[in-house]
């Protein structure tokens, strides 16, 4: 139809008339509400947007509790479950500066107690290294394991 009887046609059902092809020869109108298409459109892109793998981030320090420690832990295994990966950061303060391979060391035994403990299947993306007054390691889920 011409695009007048289009236009004629959305007014007499109170909708719109919206260009959907516009490359195509002719080019493809369709009746619609448009604002009920944007909506949709935009929840298409929020789901999009929701569904990639993130970085997470679990903050530690060097003499980090036992318990905190397991806390953190725990989150993380909650981050690797959801497919986000994981960077573990280590922040030092003071003389702890001093000791950085020892922290580095404790950084990549604690990354191998986390797979052994909760069970993780992870690999290890960036091992554990030093940049300033941080040590950060970054694992993500397991791509074989699925």
């Amino acid at each position: 139809m011409t695009p007048e009887e289009g236009r004629e046609k959305a007014e007499e059902y109170d909708l719109d008339l919206v260009e959907v092809a516009p490359k195509a020869r002719p080019p493809v109108c369709r009746i619609m509400d448009y604002g009920k298409y944007q909506y949709e459109q935009s929840k298409k892109q929020s789901a999009a947007r929701s569904s990639r793998v993130q970085l997470k981030t679990v903050q530690l320090r060097p003499n980090t509790d036992e318990h905190d420690l397991d806390v953190k832990l725990k989150r993380a295994k909650k981050f690797i479950d959801s497919g986000n990966q994981v960077k573990f950061v280590m922040r030092m303060r003071g003389r702890e500066r001093a000791y950085t391979d020892r922290w580095i060391e404790q950084l990549g035994e604690l990354i191998e107690s986390f797979q052994e403990e909760y069970d993780a299947e992870v690999n290890v993306v960036s091992r554990p290294r030093g940049e300033g007054w941080r040590i950060h390691a970054i694992v993500e889920p397991d791509s074989s394991s699925s």
